[in-house]
């Protein structure tokens, strides 16, 4: 169950996504709480102790992605000149003046 909650988290987290990752946690111990909940006819996992277990075993939900234009800048550095400028080299009324 680590590697399906870490591999989302890895996919998914990114900025103001956290609300989502919090509520896929939160599934993913509930289900995990009800299936050792049908195992015994003696019910004794209360919250406490399935938040305890997850809390031990289970990766908390964290924003791991920077915003996509960070990300961006990173990867491909604008070295040009006139990289920030919108159409320097062209004049509306074309080369003529």
């Amino acid at each position: 169950m680590r590697q399906v909650v870490t591999g989302f988290f890895a996919y998914h987290a990114v900025p103001t996504n956290g609300r989502v990752l919090e509520a896929f946690r939160y599934h993913v111990i509930d289900l995990w709480r009800r299936s050792l909940r049908r195992r015994s006819q003696k019910d004794h996992l209360t919250w406490a102790r399935i938040t305890k277990l997850s809390d031990d075993w289970l990766p908390k939900a964290r924003i791991l992605h920077p915003w996509p234009e960070q990300r961006f800048a990173v990867k491909h550095p604008r070295w040009e000149p006139d990289a920030g400028k919108l159409h320097v080299r062209i004049c509306p009324g074309g080369a003529q003046q």
